[in-house]
């Protein structure tokens, strides 16, 4: 007897037949926080690790890839999207000085293609090895006439810890202390809402060769979200830096100086001397191409910068070196000053997602 669900689209063979290619990958992430193997109801985690610390507290992010997948879609080249979706998810955790312990994934398909979604879950898995967190969990769902039978959406959550005296936040930030910026792989995973309506007003082919990127247009902007996590654990572990890192920003949606503004307090400001660093190729060709200024795309675009660490002044130099030797570009963007009193000059940012924070703004023209 044919199966009915089959005949409304949904095959629930095909997702077995995912779930065996997938699962060496998930599995290799599994480390000695992990119970149950793979294939459970639930993932589980051993919480005794928490005795480890005084007043563990818990942090937890989710988030997707956005608008990304189509360009994935459109060259059906699906093993780089995974990278993107735990980079955008742990590195918004590392920011509070946590370290995230699991990952749990979700994939909506219009058709469950085994090799296709085995693809994207072994990106995923293969980030998150790279960054030891531990895979535990997933779900991938049919829905046939709500997707197209090649479109899918890809989101993500984590859970991480941090001893209650440790985290970083606006609380910690000090005048005089100098802001690092870490360099990003490329577009990382926002603003691809605009990279698409450039593509398609400018009549670009996703499959053209580009000699400014060595490779075709969609390759470029596939290029996977850094990976910062995985570095900024050890340098919080360093002892050399306890108490010489007062906060972080994730560079993601809304840009350079909102997302910096956020994680200040009200009563300091810094200036961004954008001549310390030069934007990628990416950026410079696909504005050139919308004839859109660089300073027009500082709000959607990360232009280079994926990441800021706040330090003291007198381990600025050892930490820069260090994140270096780690193989993150890193360099100083600027520092932590007093805000003076009265209204600031209006190109200054100083509320973003609904927080009053520090006072942000770029300045200077960008480097060669």
């Amino acid at each position: 007897m044919a199966n009915p669900y089959a005949a409304s689209g949904v095959d629930t063979e095909a997702g077995d037949r995912a779930v065996e290619l997938m699962k060496a990958a998930v599995s290799a992430t599994h480390n000695n926080l992990v119970l149950g193997g793979f294939g459970g109801f639930a993932g589980m985690i051993d919480g005794s690790i928490l005795k480890n610390y005084d007043h563990p507290i818990l942090a937890t992010s989710t988030d997707g890839v956005g608008t990304k997948v189509a360009i994935a879609q459109a060259l059906d080249k699906h093993d780089t999207v995974g990278q993107d979706l735990v980079g955008m998810v742990v590195d918004d955790i590392v920011v509070t000085g946590a370290r995230s312990l699991f990952m749990t994934d979700y994939i909506a398909c219009g058709h469950l293609e085994p090799t296709r979604i085995a693809d994207i879950v072994r990106g995923i898995a293969n980030a998150c090895k790279a960054v030891d967190v531990a895979l535990v969990g997933g779900e991938t769902a049919e829905h046939p006439g709500l997707l197209g039978p090649e479109e899918y959406d890809v989101a993500g959550a984590a859970v991480g810890v941090v001893e209650k005296s440790k985290i970083l936040s606006a609380d910690s930030v000090q005048v005089g202390d100098v802001v690092l910026g870490l360099g990003a792989s490329g577009l990382h995973s926002n603003g691809y809402s605009l990279v698409r309506k450039i593509v398609a007003d400018h009549n670009l082919d996703y499959k053209q060769q580009m000699p400014e990127f060595g490779r075709s247009l969609g390759e470029e902007l596939l290029e996977p979200t850094a990976l910062y996590t995985g570095v900024l654990n050890k340098l919080l572990a360093d002892v050399r830096f306890q108490g010489k890192i007062s906060t972080m920003s994730h560079i993601t949606g809304g840009g350079i100086a909102a997302n910096l503004s956020r994680v200040l307090p009200g009563n300091v400001m810094l200036e961004v001397d954008r001549s310390t660093w030069s934007p990628r190729p990416v950026f410079q060709v696909m504005a050139s191409i919308a004839d859109i200024d660089l300073f027009d795309l500082e709000t959607t675009w990360n232009l280079g910068l994926g990441f800021a660490v706040v330090v003291r002044s007198e381990s600025a130099t050892a930490i820069s070196e260090t994140l270096n030797a780690l193989g993150v570009k890193t360099w100083e963007l600027g520092w932590i000053q007093a805000r003076p009193a009265g209204e600031l000059a209006p190109d200054f940012v100083s509320v973003a997602k609904g927080v009053a924070g520090g006072a942000v703004r770029l300045v200077g023209n960008y480097g060669d």
